[in-house]
């Protein structure tokens, strides 16, 4: 038994190019609009035409060449020639100078009409009136459409000046009425030209404009790809150099005490064994949000750090040897943005200190609230070392920039004025723009 096959759903419709009719992945067929399928069908005219444009103008040619001859050899001219005596040598070069030049038609059009002049002014002088010359308004045409419009007038003088010399020479009809006949030829195959120019510069600033948006896409998603690896980096950075700042905080002091006081050493082998755990566990979250498959491992979503949080991130510092002193004014519900940003400051800030500052420091962090969400934020020590001040040092100070200035904020980091010693940072965010 043959097994069943079915239909994927985003499987492409197929076309029948006889009946005009599409059929669906799910065999539904449909006709498409007669425009679609002109459309369609164009735009794989336009693609030959572009992949071999010698062959395209070859078959043209040789159409206009063929039927140039089959005017001359079938006697057609004769039923409008001034000159039924004209010699067939003088017809045959005639037909094929006002013809085969026209495979060069749209590459030079303007040296194609200068070519052909010189014929169509002795078919007119000879009186032989081939219809061929009627092949000046195809290259016409492609003067409008190719070339700058401001020869349109001396090509129109080319295209007159036989007319205006049959006309002299053998006096049929009037002369207004000969030449308007000839200009309003003229100015129909200029219009037709110029419509078919301007469509397609139409046509090309729309492909431009959505190649450009196109890139600028491309651009934006580059942008929000760095934007978003910038900010994991910043969070991996916070998460890893903090806890691991205390837990070598946590290590020199258990190794200091393990000699004098087994039971302050167990503590500090258990404060490092919590920071460790709680380093993993925010850095798994972290690592979870990144994953592909989302649906077979959901990432655990959890609030970002705020104020709240300060506390246990101080006591963390506390444990691993730095004292710690806090100072809060005011009280001020501040959006959870902001609260990270004060958060984030103030653990790089204590991570700094616990790695530079050297031994016998102690911390002070003020919290100022304003109106507003207004808040000021100033993290002093008293150590010697020096922390890093410049972006080629870490990326520290340059993330905490970078938190700082999506609220508009400043952020000042350096060494605290003489007569005073260690490291100050301060965090200002101002108030909320009004809704």
């Amino acid at each position: 038994m043959a097994p069943i096959v079915f239909p994927r759903a985003d499987a492409p419709a197929t076309m029948d190019p006889v009946t005009n009719e599409r059929e669906s992945p799910t065999g539904v067929r449909t006709t498409e609009p007669l425009t679609q399928y002109m459309q369609r069908v164009n735009q794989r005219v336009r693609a030959f035409d572009r992949r071999h444009p010698l062959l395209w103008d070859a078959h043209v040619t040789g159409f206009w060449v063929t039927a140039a001859l089959i005017d001359y050899v079938g006697d057609g001219w004769r039923n409008v020639t001034h000159n039924p005596g004209a010699p067939g040598w003088l017809l045959l070069v005639l037909s094929l100078g006002l013809s085969a030049p026209l495979l060069l038609r749209r590459t030079h059009p303007a040296a194609v009409l200068l070519a052909t002049t010189p014929f169509a002014l002795v078919n007119a002088w000879s009186g032989t009136a081939l219809q061929a010359a009627l092949l000046q308004l195809l290259v016409i045409y492609h003067i409008a459409l190719r070339v700058p419009l401001r020869n349109l007038w001396w090509a129109a003088a080319l295209v007159l000046a036989p007319v205006m010399v049959s006309t002299a020479r053998y006096g049929e009809g009037e002369w207004h009425q000969q030449i308007g006949s000839h200009l309003t030829s003229i100015a129909v195959a200029v219009l037709i030209g110029i419509t078919v120019r301007t469509r397609q510069s139409y046509t090309e600033a729309l492909e431009d404009r959505a190649r450009r948006l196109e890139i600028e896409r491309d651009q934006q998603a580059r942008i929000a790809t760095a934007a978003e690896r910038a900010r994991i980096a910043r969070e991996m950075h916070d998460i890893i150099g903090h806890n691991l700042s205390v837990i070598t905080g946590l290590a020199d002091g258990g190794r200091y005490a393990a000699g004098k006081s087994p039971e302050r050493a167990a503590q500090a082998l258990d404060a490092i064994g919590t920071t460790s755990r709680q380093a993993l566990g925010e850095l798994r979250r972290l690592l979870d949000v990144l994953r592909d498959d989302d649906t077979a491992h959901p990432a655990e979503r959890t609030p970002q750090p705020g104020l709240t949080d300060l506390d246990q991130l101080i006591d963390g510092v506390r444990s691993a040897g730095l004292p710690v002193h806090t100072r809060v004014e005011g009280r001020a519900a501040l959006p959870p943005g902001r609260q990270l940003t004060v958060f984030r400051v103030v653990q790089e800030a204590l991570t700094n200190t616990l790695k530079h500052a050297g031994p016998e420091t102690a911390s002070e962090i003020s919290i100022v609230h304003g109106d507003r969400g207004a808040v000021t934020v100033t993290i002093t020590d008293t150590g010697k070392g020096t922390p890093p001040s410049t972006p080629s040092d870490g990326r520290g100070i340059p993330g905490m920039r970078e938190r700082t200035a999506l609220y508009g904020g400043t952020l000042e980091a350096g060494p605290r004025p003489h007569p005073e010693q260690g490291w100050r940072v301060r965090l200002h965010l101002p108030e909320e723009p009004p809704q």
